[in-house]
C-alpha cells in the first residue's frame, strides 16, 4: 500500500530500530519510544516503519516549523501516496478574553490562511476515502473539528446519466459550504453558466465541470483551474464539503432549542446570585446569536455552541481529526519531550481563558466544551503510539514497553566534543574560537541567558568585524527565518540567542556551539536543554561545544556523560566498519518554513501570558504564586524559555511580596 522511495537503504542503527519498532507494533505494544540522536535519520526510520506495517499514520509535531519540515520529508519519501498537512489555519490569532480587573473585553481577532484551510480539507477527505495516508500535524490536531459522520453524509454524488435539476444541485452545494461566484480563482465555490456548472473544491487544485442536457448529467470532467484544459474524464464523482464545520438544518433546529434551554437555566442562576449586569449581557448576546442562527445558519463565535450542534453532553470530548481515522492508526509523537507537555497543558490553558467569559456573562457554560482534548482523552482515542526524541521525558520512558535506541548515524558523524572553560575572559576566548570557525567557512551559535545579553554580544561581535545577529522572541516568525537563512548562506558568521531550540531546523554549516554561563542552574541549562543544544552541531564533522562555567553542575555532568557515551558508540562503529565521517550537505530550501512560520503560536502565548498576569488581583498571593510556578514549568517544558523567564521574574516578585506580608504579620 505504501511505496517508499529513497536512494538510501537503512544504515547505522536504523535497521535494528525499524525491526524492533515494527515487531513492537505487531505484538500490540501500546507505547514505544525511539530514542534517536540528532542526525541519525529518525524521519527515515519512521517512514520505513510505516511502509513495513502498511497502516495509516499521524505524525504530531510541537510546532508549525517542525511540522512543515517533516511534511516536506515525508512527501519526498512517499510521492505515490497521500501525505497531508494539518495545522492551525490562523496566520494571526487573538482569542476572545475578558480581564475583570480592568473591565476589558477583548474580541476574537483572527486572520485565516486560505492555503492551510485547503490543506486541512484535503486531509479530512483523504483520511475518509483512503488508507495510504500519512498526516503531519501540529498539536492543534486535538482541537475540535467537524463531525466525521456529517462529513461523510453531507456530500454530493453525481454520475454520468443521472438526473438532477442544476438549480437543485446548486442548492445542495450551498448547503455543504460552497458559495456561488464568478471568481474561479477562489476555492470552495461554484459557478453556473447555461448548462454548465463548475465546482472548485477546497481539497484539490483542479476544478470539476458538470455539463447538463436538461436535467441529465451529460459529462463530468476534471479541469485545470488556470488553463481550463481537461485533465480527466469521469463516470462519477463525489463532491465533499467545502468547510470543516458542516451541519444539517435538523441539527441547527435542535441546537437552537438546546441553547435556548441552557440560556434560561443560566439566566436563572445569575438572577439568584443578584448579578443583573451579567444577566442582561448574556441574555442580549445569546438571543442575538439565536436570531442569526435561525436566519442564516451561522453566527459569530458559533464554535462556542458546538456541543449543542454535536448533541454532546456537558464534558464529553469534541470531535477531532483523530475521529476521522480508523482504529488501525499509528501515532508518532515527534520531539516528544516538548510535544507531550504541550498536549497535557492545552486543555487547562483553554479552560482558564474561558472561565472569566463564562463567569461574567459573555458566554454560556457550554463554551467550555469547544475545547482541545484532555491528555487522557487523547490517549483513549489512539491505540498505538511511538514517541520520538533525542531526550525523551519521564512520562514516555515510564509507559513505553520498549525503548529503542538509534545512536549510530549512517553518515558516521560523531557527537561533538564538549569542553568546559572558565568564565573569566569568556568573550575574548569565544571571539578567538569564532575566528577559527569563520576561517573554515563554517558558522557558530552562541546561547546566552537574556535577550539583552544576546543583543549586546551580537553588537560587540559586529564591531570587531564578525558578522553577527541575535535571535529572540521579539523578532517575528518571518524575521527569525530570515536570520537563519543568512546564517546558512554565510551572510552571517554567528547567531546569538536565548532559545536556539525553538526553530528545530537543520543547520549543517554550524560547527561551534558556545554555551555562556553554563553553570547557572535552571530550565535554560537543564540536562535536556544542554543535550538538545549540543545536538545543534552534530551534523558537522568539525562539531565542537564549549561550555563556559566555573563549576560542573549535575545537569552539565549528566549531559556531558550522555554525549560521551553516544560519541563512544559511534566511534567504535566507525572504526569497525572503516567509516570516515562526512558533514551533512543540505540544500538551502527554506521557502516552506516562510510559508508556515506564522505568528499564531507567538501571539497565542503572549495573550496567554497577559491573561495569567491579569489574574493577580482576583487571586490571593499564595494562589497567584502557585499558578505562576505551574505556568513557569509548563513553559520551560515546552522550551518556551523567554516566556518561562518572564513568569519566573514575576514569581520572584510575588514571593518577595509574600515575604513582606508574613514579616508584617509577625510584627503585629
Amino acid at each position: 500500500m505504501f511505496r517508499l522511495v529513497s536512494e538510501f537503504e537503512p544504515a547505522g542503527d536504523q535497521p535494528q530500530a525499524i525491526e524492533k519498532l515494527v515487531e513492537g507494533l505487531k505484538k500490540g505494544m501500546r507505547f514505544q519510544t525511539l530514542l534517536g540522536v540528532t542526525g541519525s535519520g529518525k524521519t527515515f526510520t519512521m517512514a520505513n516503519v510505516i511502509a513495513r506495517v502498511n497502516r495509516p499514520a499521524l505524525v504530531i509535531s510541537p510546532n508549525k516549523t517542525l511540522a512543515a519540515q517533516l511534511y516536506q520529508e515525508f512527501k519526498t519519501f512517499f510521492p505515490y501516496n497521500r501525505v497531508e498537512f494539518f495545522i492551525s489555519y490562523y496566520d494571526y490569532y487573538q482569542p476572545e478574553a475578558y480581564i475583570p480587573t480592568k473591565d476589558l473585553y477583548i474580541e476574537k481577532n483572527a486572520d485565516i490562511n486560505d492555503i492551510i484551510v485547503r490543506m486541512r480539507m484535503s486531509t479530512l477527505k483523504s483520511v475518509r476515502t483512503r488508507k495510504d495516508v500519512i498526516v503531519v500535524a501540529s498539536v492543534s490536531c486535538i482541537y475540535a473539528t467537524g463531525d466525521p459522520a456529517d462529513f461523510d453524509r453531507m456530500n454530493v454524488n453525481l454520475s454520468v446519466g443521472s438526473r438532477i435539476d442544476p438549480i437543485e444541485l446548486a442548492e445542495k452545494l450551498a448547503r455543504i459550504g460552497y458559495q456561488r461566484t464568478e471568481d474561479v480563482s477562489l476555492s470552495g465555490c461554484f459557478r453556473m453558466r447555461g448548462d454548465v456548472l463548475e465546482v472548485y473544491p477546497t481539497y484539490q487544485d483542479e476544478g470539476i465541470r458538470i455539463e447538463f442536457f436538461g436535467d441529465t448529467v451529460e459529462s463530468i470532467t476534471v479541469m485545470d483551474r488556470l488553463n481550463r484544459n481537461v485533465v480527466e474524464r469521469l463516470d462519477k464523482v463525489i463532491v465533499y464539503p467545502a468547510i470543516e464545520f458542516i451541519t444539517t438544518e435538523e441539527k441547527i433546529k435542535r441546537a437552537v432549542e438546546s441553547i435556548r434551554q441552557e440560556l434560561e437555566e443560566r439566566l436563572e442562576f445569575f438572577k439568584r446570585q443578584g448579578k443583573m449586569l451579567e444577566y442582561e449581557r448574556l441574555k442580549q448576546r445569546t438571543l442575538n446569536d439565536l436570531e442569526l442562527l435561525q436566519a442564516m445558519g451561522y453566527c459569530p463565535g458559533i464554535e462556542n455552541y458546538s456541543r449543542h450542534f454535536d448533541g454532546r453532553k456537558p464534558g464529553e470530548p469534541p470531535y477531532t481529526l483523530l475521529d476521522y481515522f480508523d482504529e488501525d492508526l499509528i501515532v508518532f509523537i515527534d520531539e516528544s519531550h516538548i510535544t507531550v507537555p504541550q498536549l497535557r497543558a492545552m486543555y487547562n490553558g483553554d479552560r482558564s481563558r474561558k472561565k472569566n467569559l463564562v463567569d461574567y456573562g459573555f458566554r454560556l457554560p457550554s463554551a467550555y466544551d469547544n475545547r482541545p482534548l484532555t491528555f487522557e482523552e487523547f490517549l483513549k482515542k489512539v491505540n498505538q503510539i511511538i514517541f520520538v526524541s533525542a531526550t525523551p521525558g519521564d512520562f514516555e520512558l515510564s509507559v513505553s514497553e520498549q525503548v529503542v535506541e538509534q545512536i549510530i548515524r549512517p553518515t558516521g558523524l560523531v557527537d561533538p566534543e564538549v569542553e568546559v572553560r572558565p568564565t573569566k575572559n569568556q568573550v575574548d576566548d569565544l571571539i578567538n574560537e569564532i575566528i577559527k570557525v569563520k576561517q573554515r567557512g563554517e558558522r557558530a551559535l552562541v546561547t546566552v541567558l537574556t535577550k539583552k545579553t544576546a543583543e549586546l554580544l551580537s553588537e560587540h561581535l559586529t564591531e570587531l568585524g564578525i558578522k553577527a545577529l541575535y535571535l529572540h522572541s521579539e523578532l517575528d516568525a518571518i524575521e527569525r527565518v530570515e536570520v537563519l537563512k543568512k546564517l546558512r548562506r554565510g551572510d552571517v558568521d554567528v547567531v546569538v540567542g536565548v532559545n536556539l531550540l525553538r526553530e528545530g531546523l537543520d543547520l549543517p554549516e554550524v560547527s561551534l556551539v558556545a554555551i555562556m554561563d553554563a553553570d547557572v542552574e535552571g530550565f535554560l541549562r537543564s540536562e535536556t536543554t544542554l543535550i538538545q543544544i549540543i545536538g545543534r552541531t552534530a551534523r558537522n564533522v568539525n562539531g565542537k561545544v564549549i561550555m563556559y562555567a566555573d563549576r560542573i553542575t549535575d545537569s552539565m555532568k549528566r549531559a556531558i556523560e550522555e554525549t560521551n557515551r553516544r560519541r563512544r558508540i559511534q566511534l567504535e562503529y566507525n572504526e569497525k566498519h572503516g567509516i570516515k565521517p562526512t558533514s551533512i550537505v543540505k540544500p538551502l530550501n527554506m521557502e516552506i518554513f516562510e510559508r508556515f512560520m506564522v505568528k499564531e503560536e507567538e501571539e497565542l502565548y503572549e495573550s496567554h501570558l497577559r491573561n495569567i498576569f491579569s489574574l493577580k488581583d482576583s487571586l490571593s498571593l499564595e494562589e497567584y504564586a502557585a499558578l505562576l510556578e505551574e505556568e513557569m514549568y509548563r513553559a520551560a517544558s515546552e522550551l518556551r524559555y523567554e516566556d518561562a523567564a518572564a513568569i519566573r521574574d514575576e514569581l520572584f516578585r510575588v514571593r518577595e511580596e509574600l515575604g513582606k506580608v508574613k514579616e508584617k504579620k509577625k510584627g503585629s
